[in-house]
């Protein structure tokens, strides 16, 4: 687990946001794009702002870091999140958090009393849960302890 959180404190660059939100972000009911091509397309539709798949391909790879305001305001307006989220990563981590909360809520089984009981454990207890989560998503992932993928 400390990997985990070690790899969740380190900066993150743009083209890391980025790709975090296209991956976990896409808007619900969507194909995710299958390229850079579609995902200016669907980006460019829904905000009215024009994106090439080049200027996608640049952000999602780092080639570019610091795009035009237009760009992050139609990124951010997508994806549903704050601007500050391109540049501050307490701002990105907290939008991250909410994302996976209210992903959790509903969706899955779990519940508010659910939540609401992870935060009365004591921190022990909630080590034990992140432990356990982490350790079901690397099997459903088809990974073992060492990132390698197992039979």
């Amino acid at each position: 687990m400390a990997d985990d959180r070690s790899a969740a404190n380190t900066t993150r660059s743009l083209a890391d946001k980025i790709e975090w939100l296209i991956q976990n972000r896409w808007p619900a009911g969507s194909r995710p794009p299958k390229n850079n091509l579609e995902a200016a397309a669907a980006i460019s539709e829904a905000t009215g702002e024009e994106l090439s798949s080049t200027t996608i391909w640049k952000l999602r790879t780092g080639r570019s870091d610091n795009p035009q305001l237009k760009t992050l305001k139609a990124l951010a307006k997508f994806f549903g999140v704050p601007i500050g989220y391109f540049g501050d990563d307490e701002e990105a981590e907290a939008t991250a958090d909410q994302v996976v909360a209210s992903s959790l809520i509903g969706e899955s089984g779990l519940n508010r009393e659910a939540l609401r009981a992870l935060v009365e454990m004591s921190d022990g207890g909630r080590r034990l849960v992140a432990d356990f989560i982490i350790s079901a998503a690397r099997l459903e992932r088809g990974q073992g302890r060492g990132g390698r993928q197992t039979c």
